[in-house]
């Protein structure tokens, strides 16, 4: 799947674009917190389960739409390994009940697409790297912090009892290897 091509609705003061939600699976998407409450793109979208990876946007809350909260900031010292499994569950929960989950953290640039690797490894049987590479293509301005790639990392090998993603040093220091080509 690709990034969303349709335009969307306009919100109040912020116009909401098809960049800022992005498809990953037939029923999980990934946004930024402006399109996360956007009452046209989630009835567009039938999104029924919304998560908010943040601590900071707060969710304006609409009717047959069920909210988790995942308070959670985008730092590389930030625990988001412990929501790893409860979230993965909850979408793959959604899933099966015909309903579709939003992901959502204030860009959708790095809380959210770790959730979304998260839940296509234990889910979809992805390693990190093809999980990595899928939320890439699907929305291309993703980014996760250092931490929350060791983190992933870590998850991989609890999963798989192997990594097809590493840390390495680079002249900018230790980055993911996905990240070697851009240094």
């Amino acid at each position: 799947m690709t990034t969303l091509s349709s335009p969307l609705a306009s919100q109040a003061v912020q116009e909401v674009t098809s960049q800022d939600l992005s498809q990953i699976t037939s029923t999980l998407y990934i946004s930024n917190g402006a399109a996360a409450n956007n009452q046209q793109v989630l009835s567009s979208n039938r999104i029924t389960s919304v998560i908010n990876a943040t601590k900071e946007v707060v969710n304006t809350i609409f009717d047959n739409i069920r909210y988790v909260q995942i308070p959670v900031e985008d730092s590389p010292t930030a625990y988001l390994y412990t929501f790893f499994d409860p979230v993965a569950d909850h979408i793959h929960n959604v899933e099966l009940k015909f309903g579709r989950t939003l992901l959502h953290c204030a860009a959708g640039v790095s809380r959210s697409p770790s959730l979304c690797m998260a839940y296509l490894m234990k889910y979809h049987s992805m390693s990190l790297l093809d999980a990595h590479t899928w939320t890439k293509l699907c929305r291309p301005v993703i980014r996760p912090n250092d931490g929350f790639w060791e983190q992933l990392i870590y998850y991989e090998f609890r999963l798989f009892n192997k990594n097809t993603v590493r840390i390495v040093n680079s002249r900018r220091g230790l980055i993911p290897s996905v990240y070697e080509k851009d240094c």
